[in-house]
């Protein structure tokens, strides 16, 4: 047990002077933006950083509704209709029709 917690605080410590090179980083980016192209192309830069995390996650988020809709509701539903037509339980049916849905998005694009 000891030894886990020293790598957790390893870890931790190495995560934090990375964090802190990546602070600088972006501190010179910053700087080098506001040299080269002044306060207006700094604020472009940043309409420009939020538009794509906006994508980013809209992206996720539609990838999310997509899982749930084709995969995770049939599979919850397939699996509780074989618990009642199988003497299987719905908990050893899952893996099975999460599996079977799985295999069906994959082949059907």
């Amino acid at each position: 047990m000891a030894e886990l917690l020293a790598q957790m605080k390893a870890f931790a410590v190495n995560a934090a002077s990375r964090a802190g090179d990546y602070s600088g980083a972006l501190a010179s980016a910053q700087q080098y933006i506001v040299d080269n192209f002044g306060q207006s192309g700094l604020i472009a830069a940043y309409i420009t950083l939020g538009v794509l995390v906006m994508f980013v996650i809209s992206r996720l988020v539609k990838l999310t509704y997509s899982a749930v809709k084709y995969l995770v509701i049939p599979a919850v539903v397939l699996a509780f209709l074989a618990s009642l037509c199988t003497p299987f339980s719905f908990t050893a049916a899952l893996p099975v029709t999460v599996t079977a849905c799985s295999l069906v998005l994959l082949f059907k694009g």
